[in-house]
């Protein structure tokens, strides 16, 4: 049997487990996926106790993915963005990567949603707005970082081929846009009904993602799709960053529908 896993403290919630889980039935493969919920300074050793159980490979989320960086040897991917939420334990060293990425560039393109030329705005400057602004600009969109705090949003914007940088009063560039991308957690439960982008400039022809998945209609999603804009929810951006580490780990294709049908069953 072949063990796989995600490390994070907390984990207990994740979605992971039913997801990959799915996965694993629909192939009939003999695997199993568990959490891992080390000290909150131990992710690193965390990957290295993972690698001498013989576990095959692991997810890592919040608050492991930088930490877990140093563990391993980072793809290209993974370097430029600062960060791992994959580790394949096939390899010594072990292999990092960020699937994030995949996530979203996978997430459009399922939607039928270009990305190639198009401009992008993306609100939020931390770890999965970073992932956001490189997926986008590697797949050819002008992407502008609009972030509270206008330090951290040039900061990235310097790391992204491209990218431009402004504070929250630029969030009017999003009514020019083709693509926003939502990478905060405004609008989360239990927080409450909010939304990170007011909804005079949404508009007909923009495509709008929210990384929020929970709830899995967010009312930036409700507004958008009243004013017209295709949206697409961030379990899918969730669905498709769990497919790439299916697939690293196993060299097999993953399968998406059975996935989704059991991360959207757990999200009600």
């Amino acid at each position: 049997m072949q063990v796989f896993g995600i490390l994070g403290n907390p984990v207990e919630h994740s979605l992971s487990p039913p997801m990959h889980g799915a996965a694993y039935d629909a192939l009939g493969m003999d695997a199993r996926y568990v959490t891992f919920e080390p000290d909150r300074n131990d992710g690193a050793d965390a990957v290295a106790a993972a690698e001498t159980l013989g576990i095959a490979g692991v997810n890592v989320t919040i608050p492991f993915k930088r930490d877990v960086f140093d563990a391993v040897e980072p793809d290209d991917v993974a370097r430029r963005v600062g960060a791992v939420n994959t580790v394949d334990l096939s390899t010594s060293p072990p292999r990092g990567y960020n699937t994030d990425v995949a996530g979203v560039e996978r997430a459009f393109t399922h939607h039928g949603i270009g990305i190639d030329g198009r401009d992008a705005v993306v609100v939020g400057a931390g770890g999965a707005g970073r992932a956001v602004a490189f997926a986008l600009a590697d797949a050819g969109a002008a992407v502008h970082i609009a972030n509270r705090t206008v330090e951290r949003a040039e900061s990235l914007a310097a790391d992204v081929p491209g990218a431009t940088a402004g504070g929250l009063d630029t969030l009017g560039r999003v009514a020019d846009a083709d693509l926003l991308v939502n990478a905060t957690s405004v609008g989360m439960e239990p927080d409450g009904d909010e939304t990170p982008v007011p909804a005079e400039y949404l508009h007909s022809d923009l495509a709008v993602l929210d990384a929020v998945y929970t709830p899995i209609e967010t009312r930036l999603l409700r507004e958008a799709e009243a004013a017209g804009a295709t949206t697409v929810d961030g379990a899918w951006m969730l669905l498709f960053q769990g497919a790439a580490a299916f697939e690293i780990w196993t060299g097999r294709d993953a399968p998406v529908e059975a996935m989704n049908d059991a991360l959207r069953a757990e999200l009600g």
